[in-house]
């Protein structure tokens, strides 16, 4: 009987006895790298994965979320806070087990270093050093946890919605999805995420990050001939577009279907 069975069996199990799955458990982590600032971070392994990376060891796929401003810090605790209404239902930690890693930026910095307020940035030449310090995190994950190289997806609200972008625009052959929440891009970049699959989201009166940065990022990758984005606009919502984009019904399916393209 394969992994997926097993848990839907465990679910109808758990149903037919009154008992709940129990709550996701997001370890606490921090990551030193001698030349970066300590990166408290967060980690969800699959529910009932208990196994090792082998080279037989069956693999599973990697979300990385970026949190907004207001969760920067050193508490490791304030970053669930937007993250837990996805991975807190028990029909989705049955249907999509992964590995999930939720990076904190430390207060004086930002997943990216540009005004969140202006109408349009280019990229820096450099990811800021929180992001260089989640790219090596990442390479640590992948070396010691079974996660699928082709099923590593990015998602991200605010300032978390901004790293997205300048994630997937810097390395648009290592991600196979991404769901930037009301940020903002360099338009010069749409070219290299014209086979990306995206699905976007912004407030139609977002006063802090104004809907024009996605508006504008998602026209220019459909007019250097991108088909696989998707864009979401709440027309009386401001700035707290993620609420209801996480309730987007197909959002984790869309999300878990897609697949790097080599």
């Amino acid at each position: 009987m394969d992994q997926l069975s097993i848990l839907m069996l465990l679910c109808l199990t758990n149903s037919v006895n009154n008992i709940e799955v129990p709550p996701p458990n997001f370890e606490k982590h921090i990551f030193q790298e001698n030349t970066k600032q300590a990166m408290p971070y967060r980690f969800l392994k699959p529910y009932a994965y208990e196994g090792q990376k082998t080279r037989d060891a069956q693999t599973y796929p990697l979300v990385i979320f970026l949190h907004g401003a207001g969760e920067r810090g050193t508490d490791n605790e304030i970053t669930l806070t937007h993250i837990l209404p996805i991975f807190n239902k028990e029909e989705n930690l049955l249907q999509y087990p992964a590995f999930v890693l939720v990076p904190q930026c430390p207060k004086d910095k930002r997943w990216v270093e540009t005004d969140w307020t202006l109408l349009s940035h280019v990229q820096p030449e450099t990811p800021s050093d929180p992001m260089q310090s989640l790219l090596l995190l990442l390479d640590e994950v992948q070396e010691n946890y079974p996660v699928d190289p082709n099923r590593i997806y990015v998602m991200g609200l605010s300032m978390g919605g901004f790293g997205t972008w300048d994630l997937i625009s810097r390395y648009p052959n290592r991600f196979a999805a991404a769901v930037p929440i009301c940020g903002g891009a360099d338009l010069g970049l749409a070219s290299v995420l014209t086979t990306m699959p995206i699905w976007a989201f912004h407030g139609g009166k977002d006063r802090l990050v104004k809907p024009s940065r996605t508006r504008g990022m998602v026209r220019a990758i459909k007019e250097a001939g991108g088909q696989s984005i998707k864009y979401t606009e709440y027309r009386d919502v401001g700035h707290g577009s993620w609420k209801p984009a996480f309730q987007e019904p197909e959002l984790m399916n869309w999300m878990f279907s897609q697949t790097l393209q080599q």
